[in-house]
């Protein structure tokens, strides 16, 4: 009958360690792919404000190696990200693709000047900067104008903050959500065994003696909860590849290892100070509310 009913024990036992580490890393996979969209959403604002760029108009009397001299000037400054030389021919073709016909022909020359179409980097992508930056490049003689959507660029730094503000508030809410979740499972976890924290108490054990492999064990659970985590975040990476490959153009390897690095140390901590404070709150707690 005892090995019956230790068997049984062990079996409770195995159980409720299984579902405690399924319970943390499901939480922990939930936070992890909020830690995707963020990075990914922060990656996607940058490559669209990379992607608003403005045209330099060169004067008509420049030769091309002035202009390609300081082509390679504005490629050294920290606001740029890439440059591009339109010369008049690929202007003029460009623009007789876009209307359809050869418009030189009927007006017997190429009206159109050469340009530097400048992509910015990010941080230097708003109205602010641009207009700093125009006054800057209009005072070199051999520019002749600055030109950019002001207005696209203002609407979408707007939606951008906006889909910011969104997502950081679904992120609090989701991580106060999270805590709490982990800390009841803790709790629970902890609470099946307050008789046994009692009965070390009994003995005369210290409170350091009886937190240790409490703690210990949570932190253990709390690393394989994030084990499982990232292997689950891996899967959803490998299948959103494959059925996104424009997704690859927005990771980087680095991305990711600080997204598991996160995810481990958050079960980590919230693990462990869970732990902490339910053990402390057992060894407290009066006989009477035992049961």
């Amino acid at each position: 009958m005892s090995r019956h009913e230790d068997k049984f024990s062990r079996r409770r036992l195995h159980t409720s360690t299984a579902t405690t580490i399924i319970s943390i890393s499901l939480v922990l996979f939930m936070l992890g792919l909020l830690g995707l969209i963020l990075l990914h959403a922060q990656k996607l604002s940058d490559y669209v404000r990379e992607n608003i760029g403005f045209s330099v108009i060169i004067k008509e009397e420049v030769k091309e190696a002035g202009i390609i001299e300081f082509q390679k000037k504005l490629d050294l400054e920290d606001f740029v990200k890439s440059t591009e030389y339109i010369t008049r021919e690929r202007a003029a073709e460009d623009m007789t693709k876009e209307l359809g016909e050869d418009f030189i022909d009927f007006l017997g020359y190429n009206p159109l000047l050469a340009s530097i179409d400048i992509r910015l980097k990010a941080p230097w992508a708003n109205n602010d900067s641009l207009k700093m930056l125009e006054s800057r490049l209009i005072a070199n003689p051999i520019v002749k104008e600055v030109f950019y959507h002001k207005s696209l660029v203002e609407q979408v730094n707007q939606n951008i903050r906006r889909i910011s503000a969104v997502i950081l508030i679904f992120a609090v809410v989701l991580l106060l959500i999270s805590v709490a979740l982990i800390n009841n499972t803790i709790r629970l976890s902890i609470y099946s065994k307050r008789f046994i924290i009692r009965s070390m108490q009994l003995v005369g054990a210290t409170r350091h003696f009886i937190s240790r492999p409490f703690l210990l064990r949570s932190l253990l659970h709390g690393f394989i909860s994030a084990l499982l985590a990232i292997a689950m975040l891996a899967g959803v990476l490998y299948f959103s590849r494959r059925a996104l490959p424009e997704l690859i153009d927005l990771q980087d390897i680095d991305m990711f290892l600080s997204l598991f690095g996160i995810v481990t140390l958050f079960g980590l901590l919230i693990t462990g100070i869970s732990t902490i404070f339910a053990v402390r709150k057992f060894l407290r707690i009066s006989q009477d509310k035992l049961y």
